[in-house]
């Protein structure tokens, strides 16, 4: 999941650099979307391997 959200900030950034503003537009947003999906699954991940007792690795 972080690496897509990493390759689409890459294609935003060389889209923004050759004068692409709605494809680098719309690659931003999508990278912002799966960063924040990201995030949320691993907070997840993280309470639920504490709940079983696991400690953080």
């Amino acid at each position: 999941m972080l690496g897509w959200a990493l390759t689409f900030l890459v294609i935003a950034l060389i889209a923004a650099a050759l004068g692409f503003g709605g494809i680098a537009g719309a690659s931003a947003g999508i990278a912002k979307i799966l960063f924040v999906v990201f995030l949320i699954l691993f907070v997840v991940a993280m309470i639920a391997r504490a709940a079983k007792g696991k400690p953080p690795v």
